[in-house]
């Protein structure tokens, strides 16, 4: 039990590192601002999800960004860049592994990327409209203009063309890599 526990801290670590890096990977969308970029840094934390649960998944995207913060900083001073990271990160990669748990194919995993779009795109835009948005505002000092047609217009399409791009890639890889997911799943959850 303890050296299972153990290769799991270990893999999180590791997933966390390698999605750490995958940050500084990152390109804008033209026409949206430059300050919104891809990154396929959510990859290592799906993989986390699907192999150790969903704890696994927070916490791997939690060392994500704190190891981004403690390395670059953030622009407004305090971490609202890696909070919304984080956030996006969940909303992304928790309703793609529940959605997945129940529908464990190939075509349910595309469901659940989907799903997994569709709930990030949609709750990251309320918590711009709410909390991040105002937040930028207040620590940055500058302004938007209409905060709503922002959001609908930028934050919103930009999400969903992340979260396109997030799922070809990471399909690409889950065809190669369901078999042994699967088996590595199975096994973590025979050893809890």
């Amino acid at each position: 039990m303890k050296k299972w526990r153990l290769k799991s801290f270990v893999s999180i670590a590791l997933l966390s590192s390698l999605a750490f890096i995958l940050m500084f990977i990152k390109f804008p969308i033209p026409p949206f601002p430059s300050f919104l970029t891809v990154d396929f840094s959510d990859i290592p934390v799906l993989v986390a999800a699907l192999l150790y649960g969903p704890a696994a998944a927070v916490l791997t995207e939690l060392l994500k960004n704190i190891l981004n913060y403690l390395s670059l900083g953030s622009e407004a001073g305090v971490p609202i860049g890696q909070l919304a990271n984080f956030f996006a990160g969940m909303l992304f990669v928790l309703p793609t592994y529940f959605i997945y748990r129940k529908i464990k194919t190939k075509k349910g995993m595309t469901f659940a990327l989907i799903g997994g779009t569709l709930s990030m795109s949609v709750f990251m835009s309320i918590l711009n409209y709410f909390v991040i948005l105002p937040a930028y505002l207040y620590f940055m000092n500058f302004s938007v203009g209409n905060a709503k047609k922002y959001i609908v217009a930028g934050v919103l399409p930009f999400n969903m063309i992340k979260g396109i791009l997030v799922t070809a890639l990471f399909m690409a890889m889950f065809t190669k890599m369901q078999t042994w997911i699967e088996k590595q799943s199975a096994a973590h959850l025979k050893k809890i």
